[in-house]
């Protein structure tokens, strides 16, 4: 365990992320925030032994340490093998270690950061006296949809996707804000049975929080992070967008001199970043779809494919560089970054839209259904490939390099539009981080409760 987190005078949180790079970043992001707002304040960030290893490499401030678990998971390597298993681990190993830790503290903390997703966390900070405050990494938008799980309506079987694409879950519920959620997507997510039932779960008791942080930013949803307010007992603090990095500084230099030189050497907003995050499920004929659609159009492309780049490299030529890994903030705030093609994973919409860049939506699965419509119908800064799908859900090459075509098309009337309105949000999630913006106010407030102890414990569970 960190020592720094139970220095002597500093006020203490101890930090739980589900074990996941898409949870454990936006979490180390807030954790900068925290101890960034408060020089008070020292963090432990609570991960496995296997995530402390991975880790091992990641700048952390002084004040924010990581405290060890046990492996009671399976490992993040495999854990695409069986999803449902590392799910089901999650949720009935994790939280009895977790417990341990927490009594055996030298310093008992003052609040626990929770990812919303381990549903035992509020029980067990409520057993010992402690608030728990959840953290939702994923959009309001979407946790509207599951917070109103008992009022989603029966999908017909045997409508197909196309029409129930066309129905919106706003048109058959009485809430507001989820024009992005489809009847489709309802039909989808039920078959992903262990998923839901947790979410149900989890839901059911997150009023139990003491309060819910999110990782956007009140501009960029305002519907549904105020519907999210008045439909909780607890506060809502949106904090984001909350980001790795988020080089609002003018430290945007990539470290990886290939990278840095490649991109350097290209002209300005002509390279399509691509990336689909670290776990996604892809079948191999559509990662060669993806492959050929790329070399086909024309487009110049920097796509980190991990070990699968050597391959990519070969298939597509000289008109791209594969990378099995980047600096992913940074390729995306380099000048000649004018796209990017992504899973659409919470995580990598904030990175674009904080650099301003507009997307190629490739969604597979859960929230990203819902970010790829926000990105492309509200916002309008992309375009989403998955209501291109063909025979067997298969997106074809000729789709994927059209396509790319047109999102790095900058001469036409809709690349401008999507580049106004994407270099408009990246300016709002700037100003929503900087002093006097939305997001530091919230900060600042959620910060003030703590201390005051407004958000104590007031009941504990049987």
């Amino acid at each position: 365990m960190a020592s720094l987190a139970a220095a002597e005078g500093a006020r203490h949180v101890v930090a739980l992320p589900y074990p996941g790079r898409g949870h454990i970043n936006p979490m180390l992001a807030v954790c900068r925030l925290l101890v960034a707002a408060d020089g008070a304040l020292a963090v432990t960030v609570v991960v496995t032994e296997e995530w402390h290893t991975l880790l091992a490499s990641t700048a952390l401030p002084d004040r924010v340490g990581l405290a060890t678990i046990p492996n009671v998971i399976p490992s993040e390597r495999g854990r695409g093998v069986d999803h449902a298993g590392f799910i089901d681990a999650v949720y009935h190993k994790m939280g009895e270690p977790v417990e341990r830790l927490l009594d055996g503290l030298e310093r008992r903390p003052e609040a626990v950061v929770a990812d919303t997703y381990l549903t035992w966390a509020v029980a067990a900070g409520a057993r010992r006296g402690i608030p728990v405050c959840s953290l939702w990494t994923q959009p309001a938008t979407f946790f509207l949809a599951l917070f109103h799980f008992d009022l989603w309506p029966p999908v017909d079987d045997r409508a197909s996707e196309e029409e129930l694409s066309i129905r919106s879950l706003e048109e058959t519920v009485p809430v507001q804000c989820l024009s992005s959620v489809r009847l489709s997507d309802l039909k989808t997510f039920r078959a992903w049975k262990r998923p839901m039932e947790i979410s149900a779960e989890t839901f059911a008791n997150i009023g139990r929080a003491q309060c819910v942080l999110f990782t956007s930013f009140h501009e960029l949803e305002p519907c549904a992070m105020d519907a999210v307010a008045e439909s909780l007992p607890c506060p809502v603090y949106p904090v984001g967008p909350s980001i790795p990095q988020l080089a609002l500084d003018g430290d945007d230099k990539i470290l990886d001199e290939g990278h840095r030189g490649w991109l350097d050497a290209q002209p300005e907003n002509s390279v399509l970043y691509v990336s689909f995050g670290s776990f996604v499920a892809m079948s191999p004929s559509q990662f060669e779809e993806i492959s050929m659609g790329l070399r086909d159009s024309g487009v110049r492309f920097f796509w980190v494919a991990r070990d699968k780049a050597a391959d990519v490299q070969q298939t597509c030529g000289d008109k791209g560089l594969a990378v099995p890994w980047c600096e992913q903030q940074k390729v995306l705030c380099h000048p000649s970054v004018g796209g990017f093609l992504s899973h659409c994973g919470w995580n990598s919409v904030l990175e674009a839209v904080c650099a301003g860049v507009p997307l190629l939506a490739f969604p597979v699965g859960w929230d990203q259904l819902v970010n790829a419509r926000m990105v492309a119908d509200e916002w309008k800064v992309g375009i989403n490939l998955r209501e291109q799908r063909g025979e067997g859900g298969t997106v074809g090459r000729a789709a994927i390099s059209a396509a790319a075509r047109k999102l790095m098309d900058f001469d036409s009337e809709v690349g401008q539009e999507m580049r106004r309105r994407a270099a408009e949000l990246s300016h709002l999630s700037r100003g929503a981080v900087k002093e006097g913006g939305s997001s530091r106010r919230s900060l600042s407030g959620f910060l003030q409760d703590l201390a005051e102890g407004k958000l104590d414990v007031t009941e504990t569970p049987p």
